[in-house]
């Protein structure tokens, strides 16, 4: 098995390209995607159709807001998702094309599970919009909770901050081991880090591929500039969500 799992890409187009091209060149056999497929960005109707023929994909937050209305936003997000739904329900775009588009997400489980491994978009115990920061190490009762729904190793994405936290209340970011982690008898929690949005300091877009017994964490250059102008050049985006993408924050 060469697996690689990707999570939000939120419209990025440029870097899901980079990032599908890169897991190319790995020789994976699967690809995963942990949801939040749109908003904030773009390219919401090329990213879907690229997802599309993932092996696997699961519902994220800014999916279902796009599906129903957006609860729990903040003004930018909230905008960048009616935006978003505007350009799935466009007129000028192919009918059945947009039904294909609307049906994939309304299809979208919150979770899968299988061989040990649990995939979410959010946390084991909140699929969809609980968020696990590094900073959650410290909150013990919050952690033996989500630990105690995992059977071997969960994979989440939702921070947009890569890294994987042990059982034993330890978070590893990918720079403090050499972007590999090797996979035993404990318990792990892996953010998986995002394709379209990065928000670790690194503006790299980021996945992971999974191998029978190592994590490998990927960063990948993508044509930033090209996907911030085109935020600017929507008013309805915020140009901080363009900002944000040079700085990875």
């Amino acid at each position: 098995m060469k697996r690689a799992i990707i999570s939000d890409i939120h419209s990025n187009l440029e870097g899901l390209h980079a990032v599908l091209e890169d897991i190319e060149n790995q020789g994976v056999t699967e690809i995963y995607c942990l949801g939040d497929i749109i908003g904030y960005g773009p390219n919401p109707r090329e990213c879907i159709d690229l997802i599309i023929k993932c092996d696997a994909c699961l519902l994220g937050n800014h999916d279902q807001g796009a599906l129903f209305d957006p609860e729990g936003f903040n003004s930018g997000a909230e905008r960048a998702i009616f935006w978003t739904r505007e350009q799935l329900e466009d007129p000028k775009e192919n009918a059945k094309e947009n039904a294909r588009r609307w049906d994939f997400l309304g299809e979208l489980p919150r979770n899968r599970k299988e061989d040990g491994l649990m995939y979410v978009h959010g946390s084991p115990r909140n699929p969809l919009n609980e968020y696990v920061f590094p900073e959650d190490i410290y909150n013990q009762r919050k952690m033996e909770k989500l630990f105690g729904l995992v059977e071997k190793t969960c994979f989440q994405g939702h921070t947009h901050v890569p890294g994987v936290f042990t059982e034993g209340l330890r978070f590893y970011p990918p720079e403090e081991m050499d972007s590999k982690y090797k996979l035993g008898e404990e318990k792990v929690m892996v953010n998986v880090g995002s394709v379209g949005q990065p928000r670790d300091g690194d503006p790299r877009a980021c996945y992971v591929i999974l191998t029978e017994e190592t994590l490998q964490y990927q960063r990948v250059e993508y044509d930033r500039e090209t996907t911030i102008q085109k935020i600017y050049d929507i008013a309805e985006l915020d140009n901080f969500l363009g900002d944000r993408l040079l700085a990875g924050r």
